[in-house]
Order: structure tokens, then C-alpha cells, then sequence
């Protein structure tokens, strides 16, 4: 017939886990076809993205790293001056700062990596997102080369270290692939392997036995690799998965923190903004603009791989934004599901036990959900023996499953009836900042223009100080603050309580309104004539008004939990009792053998960790407030503050912008000191373990970066606010929406996300990782 258009031929790029299983069955594309193009993008597109901060700016002699995709990675040889970088170095008389430096890895010599402080690269055309790759022969230092040999191949040689016949079993990506192409040609069983074929890259957090796998961490263990996989990575093999790397991540998750002691670090890093940076992988840059953050969480590899098309999606973990930051700063879908729904501390190398949880990395809403359906054992559903925190009431997972609730078309008045909480504390701006005006102006004309206006969502928006309401949307009656009022009472009054870090009161109509009491030991304040019971009686009651900073920011913040000390040593326990089952015995399995074979980027964390081995007791200091009890106490009144918010307002879920900030540029100054670029209000939904939904929700071409200034007395450098703006080239840099609910109604958040995402069309793919040839 003339004039019918030829169809396009398949990309790999950008397509669906649908259009690629509809490609596989049209012959246009193979397994092994996609792993080998994926293993094209990562030559292309994946190293080192970051410049070394040096005293004299000097050139360093060229260094070669690990293997990655078949080749050594090359690290650039120019670096930056000091002094071009902090301004009045002559004057600063602060510690001795911790210059960057090329050193050999401490669990391979014969490869270096880069150490202390470092800034993007401008427009590296690399972006660092995946460590280790499931290649034969380099997807293990312990068992690197010819001790990864393919059995065919022959006997292994004689000096082959302990674990390696049983390692090399195990077939590497391309191998998988080649076995699903074999096994089914052009038809396979999407019914039993509705993952058949997809790609997947993993935060280095989760054991996966067929590649290296310590947490990001460069630790020399006997055996690198571990006997066993995670629970979810076992569930994606089952379903027809192909498990093809680690990404790239904050080691330990965020680092564990430090809780304090004897050890402090003999040099310091002027900042760790970007720093989502494994000693042993290195640091990712942002696919938008590489001299920036890839995100403001630990889960940076893992989206950035999905986003740059390394990979089709990912697994990440979230403990405080370590899935939601990465998702927003590369323009991601993401689903992450309340605590603990997925397993994550059954195999896996955690920061926070009562707080970490998986997510789900893809480039749409539709494809996490089918993921999520997967990741579902056939029998235990998604319990994991392993894991305390899986066992949850069952009403609390959908019987049907997800992606079925993922089918909007966001079709004009899609959402006619949904009434859909805006939360504005998410959205402020400071007096006298720039840095949050162009994001928050953008996220609030997309939310009116097309959850409202074009979906036909009805907005009911939240109350603060700093937001000047919008007459045309409906506030709530009871909102966050009036909420807090009523519960802080009964299910935390110890809030009341805090002292700040000036060692004032947190709360000072508090303690000026009550009589003397001991906020801590040493310490009385207040002056007034009621008994704290009585002015929490009258709060709870509306007799009298709740302190001004009350609200769901101020409060996030808790003491860090011994947790981290129990879970590695339970983690390194569990390691060495899977491979001693092979009679392989792992010597690394305390904390003195981590902390004596391990290498940090940063000495800030080699003085953590040795504090950290010194920790004997569960519990926190005395005279401290409990980090246990604290993360107990505020998942109750979080979760309660939500349900009275949705109950009094009648709303069907809640809305937030993730982060006012763009992405931060590495090595830069934080926003005003705030660690990380983590806004306060963002913690609300791992604090409280609730399912969040995450999409693209635009880009801004403006930004306004913190500067660093020196402070007064020369001994630090702090962050102050610039109001020159800096102008990017399209797409700019992207911002998402958040969207959340109570446990159990992840039916309807994923209908109301689905249908803005299908609306909105967001993703913008990052122009400088675009397709690369097709080869023959």
C-alpha cells in the first residue's frame, strides 16, 4: 500500500520493558543484543567525571583504575587549585584541609582511585554511574582474570584463591543472556518471566553472588563477592532478570555517621556536597550538567544508570533520601514502598535498620510497578526471614498487585474527584534566598496547571508562615501544624523537650511558658508558672497556640542510633557463615579486620569507623536522648499526622516537591550549611516508612549556587547565598513531584502519579547521552 509510513526500527533507548519484550518476539532485537548494548553505552559514557582540588593546581602522573567494560578506567590528569576554588586560602587557620590525591586501593594496589576533595568535571561526556560490571574475568578483584575462567575453559590455575570454582559457575551477563535466548528464541513466558530479558543495575548495597559486592566500601575481604544473593535479586533472577552491575553509591549508604569518641580525623574536606562517592567506585556526576551532584542520596549509580540508558532500571535503598534524591536529579520514575514491604537488611549492607528500605528505579511509573509485581515470591510474598522489618500486616499489601493501577492515559479530567493534599511546607523560600525561587515556582504552576487544571484535581493546600496562600486553591482546615498540636502530647512530648545545637531550648515558648525544668542534665530553663503536663493539655486542646516553629521540619531531626555498629557486625557474621558453608573461610568478619583492610576517600571516615568499633553498648550515652526509641516514637506520630491531615481534609493523598535546590556542584558549599543539601521536610516520608511515588515533574534553566565565603574567625568555610543567576542550556536541570499515602493505598497514589506522568511527559532524556551508532 503507498503511502503507509515504514516502521522506525527498535531502540533500545528510552523503551519500555513492553516494547522491548514486543521487539524480542518481533526478532528485531536478541538478549544478547541488549546486554552488548548496554556494555557499548557503558564504554561510551561510564568513568570517572571528577577533578582532583590540589594545593598547587599541578597536573598529577597519569593513573589507570579498575577494569570496567573491558578497558582500565583512565582518570584526567589536570586539577584545580586550591585557591581558585576557596576563596582567601591565605588567611583560613582551620585544620589542615584534605587535598585531592590519586593512591592505590587498598583491595587492589594494582589500581588507584581518587581520594579527598574533588569538583566536576564541566561537560566530562562520562558520568561515573556503575562500579562493577557482570563481565567474566573483572566482576571480581578477588577472582579478577583467569581465576573468573568459564569452566569450559578448562581447570582453574593452581594458585586460584579459595571460593573460585564455585565463583566462576556462576555465568557473568552476556552468559545469561545467551541461555534466555537458547532456552526461548522469540517466545518467551512472560507470564512466568514477566522480567524476561530486563536489564538491571543494583546499588552496591545488595549482596548479588556473581559480582563484588561490599557496600561501595574499598575493604579487602579474603572473598569480595558474597555466597549468597539478596532476597530480591534472587526473586529478579527467578523472573527472567539479567543481573548485570553495581552502581555506584555512598558507601555504607550515607557513610553510617559518626557516633562519636576518641578518634578524630587528622585532615578535613571543606565540603562533601556531590560527594555520593564510594572509595572503591568513585564519584557519579549529574547526566545534566556534569559539574553537579548526581543527586542528594546514596542511591546515586542506581537512577543515574537508568536515566543515562546504561541500564533498563535498578534497585536502590532509601535511608533518609537516598532513592527519592537520585530519582528527582535525573529525571527517574521511582516507587518506593513503606517499610518494610520490600526486605533490604536480609543481605544487604545497611546505615539505619529502622529506617532503610528498597526502591525502585525505572524510567516510568508502569515499569516499576511491573517490577514491584515481580519482586513478589510465590510463597512468602514479599516476607524475608532475613529481615525483622518484613513482617508486616498483610492488609497492608494491594492483593492484586500494582502495575494494573498504572494504566492512566492523563486524560483531560482523569482525576475529577481526587482531592489531593498540597504540602507546602515543601515549597519554601527564605527571606533573603534565591537559591529555591526557580524550582518552586516552577513545581507550583505544574501542579495547579495540570494536576488541577488539566486532570481536574482538586488541590487543598497546607499553611505556613512563609507561603502566601493561593486564593484560588482551598486550604486545609487541619493542616500539619494544628496536627502536630494535637498529637506532639500524647505520642512524643519529649519533642518539647530538645535543646537546639546553641544548647537553647528548640522550642522556647515552651520553656519560657513552664516552670524551671531540667531539659538535660546541667541545664533549667523556663520561667512561667504551668507544669509542662498542663501546657500540653492546653496545647492538644487549642487553649493555647503551639510553638511557631512546630512543623513537620523541625522535628524530623533525631540522635543517630547505635544500629549501625550492630548491623555491619551482624552483616559480616552472616557473610562469613554463607561462604564457610562452601569451606571457604572469610577472615573479614569483625569490625577490627573492616577497619584494618579498608580505605576511605575521606579521613573524616576513617575516624568514624574507629569509633564506631569502639562502641560497645546499644544503647546511646546516658543522658542522651535514644535514637531507638526516637525513630520508634516518630514512624507513630508521623504516620498519625498524615492520617489526620487525609481524615480532617478528606483527601485521597498528598503532593510535595522533593527539594527546592537543584543539584548542587560537587565540592561546592552546601546550601547554607544544611549537610548534603537535605531539606528537613524530605525526611518525612523515611521517618515515617510510608510509600512514596516519584516522578519527573520539569527542568529549570536558572540557578542560583551558594557560594563559599571564610568565616570570621578564618577557621572553616561556610556556605553564603548568591543572588547572581547562572543560566544552563535546555533541558536544564529536572526537579519531580512526590506522591504519598498511607500503607495500603498504593492503588490509588500510583492512579493519581501514573495519570500526571502520562499528562505531563516530563523525562527528558540528558542530551549528551544520547543514542550511540548502531554497530553493522
Amino acid at each position: 500500500m503507498t503511502g503507509q509510513a515504514t516502521p522506525s526500527p527498535f531502540r533500545l533507548e528510552e523503551a519500555t520493558i513492553d516494547e522491548m519484550h514486543a521487539a524480542i518476539r518481533a526478532g528485531e532485537i536478541t538478549c544478547v543484543a541488549i546486554v552488548q548494548h548496554y556494555i557499548d553505552r557503558v564504554r561510551a559514557f561510564n568513568g570517572p567525571a571528577s577533578l582532583l582540588v590540589t594545593a598547587d593546581g599541578v597536573p598529577v602522573p597519569p593513573a589507570a583504575g579498575a577494569v570496567r567494560g573491558g578497558a582500565p578506567l583512565r582518570f584526567p590528569t589536570a586539577t584545580v587549585k586550591a585557591s581558585d576554588l576557596l576563596p582567601d586560602l591565605d588567611r583560613y587557620r582551620g585544620p589542615p584541609l584534605e587535598y585531592g590525591r590519586m593512591e592505590p586501593t587498598a583491595s587492589d594496589p594494582s589500581v588507584a582511585q581518587q581520594y579527598g576533595t574533588i569538583v566536576g568535571m564541566p561537560d566530562a561526556g562520562q558520568v561515573n554511574a556503575l562500579s562493577t560490571l557482570n563481565i567474566r574475568g573483572e566482576r571480581s578483584v578477588t577472582f579478577a582474570g583467569d581465576f573468573d575462567r568459564h569452566p569450559d575453559d578448562g581447570p582453574l590455575p593452581e594458585n586460584a584463591p579459595p571460593g573460585a570454582e564455585v565463583f566462576r559457575r556462576w555465568p557473568d551477563a552476556l552468559e545469561q543472556a545467551a541461555a534466555l535466548d537458547a532456552q526461548y528464541g522469540r517466545d518467551p513466558d512472560l507470564a512466568a518471566l514477566p522480567l524476561y530479558g530486563v536489564v538491571f543495575s543494583f546499588k552496591d548495597s545488595f549482596d548479588t553472588r556473581d559480582m563484588r559486592s561490599t557496600g561501595g566500601a574499598d575493604a579487602r575481604y579474603d572473598v569480595d563477592v558474597p555466597a549468597r544473593d539478596h532476597v530480591l535479586v534472587e526473586q529478579l533472577r527467578k523472573k527472567g532478570a539479567i543481573i548485570f552491575a553495581k552502581a555506584v553509591c555512598t558507601e555504607y549508604n550515607g557513610r553510617g555517621g559518626n557516633p562519636g569518641g576518641r578518634h578524630a580525623p587528622d585532615r578535613v574536606l571543606p565540603s562533601t556536597l556531590g560527594y555520593q562517592r564510594s572509595s572503591w567506585g568513585g564519584n557519579p556526576s549529574n547526566p545534566y550538567d556534569t559539574r553537579r551532584a548526581a543527586s542528594l542520596g546514596s542511591s546515586s549509580g542506581s537512577a543515574l544508570s537508568v536515566s543515562t540508558n546504561m541500564v533498563m532500571a535498578s534497585l536502590g535503598e532509601e535511608t533518609r533520601a537516598s532513592c527519592r534524591g537520585p530519582s528527582n536529579h535525573n529525571a527517574v520514575a521511582l516507587i518506593l514502598p513503606h517499610k518494610a514491604m520490600l526486605g533490604f537488611d536480609g543481605g544487604a549492607i545497611g546505615a539505619d535498620i529502622y529506617c532503610d528500605r528498597s526502591g525502585i528505579h525505572a524510567r516510568t511509573l508502569a515499569d516499576c510497578a511491573k517490577i514491584l509485581d515481580a519482586l513478589k515470591d510465590d510463597e512468602q510474598g514479599y516476607y524475608d526471614p532475613r529481615d525483622v522489618y518484613t513482617t508486616v500486616p498483610r492488609p497492608s499489601v494491594l492483593p492484586g498487585g500494582y502495575a494494573v493501577h498504572t494504566a492512566s492515559r492523563g486524560a483531560p479530567g482523569e482525576l475529577n474527584g481526587i482531592r489531593l493534599g498540597v504540602i507546602r511546607e515543601s515549597m519554601l523560600v527564605p527571606p533573603g534566598s534565591m537559591t529555591e525561587v526557580p524550582i518552586v515556582t516552577a513545581a507550583a504552576r505544574e501542579i495547579k496547571e495540570i494536576l488541577a487544571g488539566r486532570l481536574g484535581a482538586t488541590l487543598v493546600e497546607s499553611k505556613d508562615p512563609l507561603w502566601t496562600p493561593d486564593p484560588d486553591i482551598e486550604p486545609m482546615g487541619v493542616d500539619f501544624r494544628t496536627a502536630l498540636a494535637r498529637l506532639v502530647p500524647v505520642f512524643m512530648p519529649d519533642l518539647l523537650f530538645r535543646l537546639g545545637r546553641d544548647g537553647r531550648p528548640l522550642f522556647p515558648e515552651f520553656a519560657d511558658a513552664i516552670v524551671p525544668t531540667a531539659f538535660a542534665p546541667g541545664k533549667v530553663f523556663g520561667n512561667g508558672s504551668m507544669a509542662p503536663i498542663d501546657w500540653c493539655v492546653a496545647m492538644a486542646e487549642g487553649r493555647i497556640a503551639p510553638p511557631k516553629n512546630l512543623d513537620i521540619g523541625t522535628i524530623q531531626q533525631q540522635e543517630l542510633a547505635m544500629a549501625f555498629r550492630f548491623h555491619i557486625s551482624q552483616y559480616l557474621m552472616r557473610r562469613a557463615a554463607d561462604w564457610a558453608e562452601h569451606g571457604v573461610a572469610e577472615t573479614l568478619a569483625d569490625w577490627p579486620a573492616l577497619n584494618a583492610r579498608s580505605k576511605f576517600w575521606g579521613d573524616d571516615q576513617r575516624a568514624a569507623f574507629r569509633n564506631w568499633e569502639e562502641v560497645a553498648d546499644p544503647r546511646n550515652p546516658l543522658g542522651q536522648r535514644q535514637g531507638v526509641d526516637e525513630r520508634i516514637m516518630l514512624r507513630e506520630l508521623l504516620r498519625r499526622v498524615d492520617m489526620m491531615v487525609i481524615l480532617e481534609n478528606r483527601l485521597d493523598a498528598l503532593v510535595r516537591l522533593h527539594s527546592p535546590w537543584p543539584p548542587g556542584l560537587i565540592g561546592h558549599p552546601h546550601q547554607y550549611d544544611i549537610l548534603h543539601n537535605l531539606a528537613p521536610e524530605s525526611l518525612y516520608g523515611p521517618n515515617a516508612g510510608l510509600t512514596e511515588v516519584l516522578v519527573p515533574a520539569g527542568y529549570v534553566t536558572t540557578v542560583y549556587d551558594p557560594v563559599y565565603a571564610l568565616s570570621a574567625d578564618g577557621t572553616r568555610y561556610v556556605s553564603a547565598p548568591s543572588h547572581t543567576p547562572t543560566t544552563l542550556p535546555e533541558p536544564g536541570l529536572p526537579f519531580s513531584l512526590v506522591f504519598r499515602a498511607e500503607p495500603g493505598k498504593e492503588d490509588v497514589i500510583l492512579r493519581i502519579a501514573s495519570s500526571y506522568e502520562a499528562a505531563s511527559k516530563r523525562r527528558v532524556p540528558p542530551p549528551a547521552f544520547g543514542p550511540i551508532p548502531r554497530k553493522g
